[in-house]
């Protein structure tokens, strides 16, 4: 029931303009049209950010990831350009930065992730400069490019920070480095070496040995449990924290030419301080339904969820129809029954013209969808990237078309 203290309210309200948001709305007004549906998104930018690593390799132009706002959102849905600063959720309702209470029947949240770049000491001023860049803002992506494109050798450095979306980003910039070096005849110039504060280079087991010779192919060194902790973008140096089993911690620095930062990222602060928020901060749902654990009148999807899998645009893909469907029939007052197994997908470029697609459900469990060798990387899945996915997200994804091809396990062993 909605709140009668709310300055306006609508049936079902989405937090975000993002993929996710954008996908839910269209395929909501699709099997309704008569929802009363509303989007809460401040940018007037909407971009498709898997493209990023391409734009930052120098290979695909940042002008065909964007779209304004108002062009992606479905017909039939009420766009309000505002932010949300709180959550009331026992009250259906939430507070707009532009002063409005927004009252709802429904709440699917799904604002994104937060980049907290704030929390390596000095990235902020430095970044954009000095040799320091990061694919991971439409703002600083082209950077990267120029960065690597005037490259002369020395030593070319990348980091992820635990945890994150899409595991698999940071690794493919650090290899299109590798690639773009060689092809310049600077190998024998050069130093690369990809620092993750994680334990392992990938997420699931059987992806970890195809990687690591990926690595060893281009030279890069991988250096675990090393997180990014601060940049001295002046003298070129980055600080990296380590902790041994005892819980010691120890500081590394290591000089740089180029540095390429992953930021290291959390729920948007107005869930974590929420009633929705469960461990970390995301908010706390179903990982087989989506809706939420506490209030049933409110599901999450994409990277501000808790849905125990890697925060990808192929997940929101498959989380999408799950959410749309049992929103209606908590809607209809019938049970819920579309499940989400926690697929997901990374296309993890491995050079300029070759892509290994990560494919996997809840467990780790492999399940590509095309019947082609999952640790082989090929030029047909590079095609995929650059060209299929793009227009799919557009003309299909995006307008709340559902077509796809079933994902199957397969044996890794």
């Amino acid at each position: 029931m909605q709140t009668e203290s709310a300055d306006r309210c609508h049936q079902v309200v989405i937090i975000g303009g993002g993929s996710a948001g954008i996908t839910v709305a269209a395929s909501l007004l699709r099997r309704r049209p008569e929802l009363d549906v509303a989007i809460v998104e401040p940018s007037s930018q909407h971009y498709y950010q898997p493209a990023f690593t391409l734009v930052g390799g120098g290979t695909y132009a940042l002008d065909n990831t964007r779209r304004a706002i108002r062009d992606v959102v479905p017909k039939g849905a009420t766009l309000i350009q505002a932010a949300v600063t709180a959550l009331a959720p026992d009250d259906n309702a939430v507070q707009l930065d532009d002063g409005q209470r927004l009252g709802y029947s429904q709440l699917v949240m799904v604002p994104g992730i937060k980049l907290d770049w704030g929390r390596v000491d000095g990235l902020a001023a430095t970044l954009g400069k000095n040799g320091v860049c990061s694919n991971y803002s439409p703002g600083t992506v082209r950077y990267t490019w120029q960065c690597l494109d005037a490259f002369s050798g020395g030593n070319a450095i990348f980091t992820q920070p635990p945890p994150l979306k899409c595991a698999g980003a940071p690794q493919k910039i650090a290899y299109l480095a590798a690639d773009h070096v060689k092809r310049k005849g600077l190998g024998d110039k050069s130093t690369l070496k990809f620092y993750s504060g994680g334990g392992a280079l990938f997420s699931v087991p059987a992806f970890v040995p195809p990687l690591e010779r990926v690595a060893r192919r281009h030279g890069v060194e991988v250096i675990l449990s090393h997180d990014l902790v601060a940049v001295d973008g002046e003298r070129k140096v980055a600080t990296f924290e380590m902790q041994n089993a005892e819980g010691e911690k120890t500081r590394v620095e290591q000089d740089f030419d180029l540095l390429h930062v992953t930021p290291h990222q959390c729920a948007p602060d107005f869930i974590a301080q929420s009633p929705l928020a469960g461990a970390g901060g995301w908010v706390e749902v179903d990982k087989a339904t989506t809706q939420h654990v506490r209030y049933p009148n409110v599901f999450s999807l994409g990277d501000a969820s808790s849905l125990p899998t890697s925060k990808t645009l192929a997940a929101v893909r498959k989380q999408a129809p799950v959410t749309v469907k049992n929103l209606l029939a908590n809607i209809d007052g019938k049970a819920l029954t579309a499940q989400y197994d926690g697929y997901t997908s990374c296309p993890l470029v491995t050079d300029y013209g070759r892509v290994m697609i990560a494919e996997f459900i809840y467990d780790g469990v492999v399940t590509p969808t095309l019947p082609l060798d999952p640790f082989k990387e090929t030029r047909f899945y590079w095609w995929v990237k650059k060209h299929f996915l793009p227009a799919f997200y557009w003309k299909q994804m995006l307008t709340g078309r559902e077509w796809d091809i079933a994902h199957k396990p397969r044996k890794t062993s």
